[in-house]
């Protein structure tokens, strides 16, 4: 068994949280540090790590005036 807690709550924005997800998986296969301790698979490290809150959305959309 892994000794890795599995997360309990369901995110409000399942949408928004894959996103996210993806997005950090990417980064990590580029060679970004972890921020959490967890899996060594990159797409299961990216989803403990915004399960956790160490990764959040940024929003890179410029305002529209």
């Amino acid at each position: 068994m892994s000794d890795t807690p599995r997360p309990t709550a369901r995110p409000k924005n399942s949408f928004e949280f894959v996103t996210v997800a993806s997005h950090r998986a990417r980064q990590l296969l580029e060679g970004c540090t972890p921020k959490v301790e967890g899996s060594a698979k990159p797409a299961r490290r990216a989803l403990q790590e915004v399960v956790s809150g160490a990764v959040k959305r940024s929003d890179n959309t410029p305002s529209v005036e």
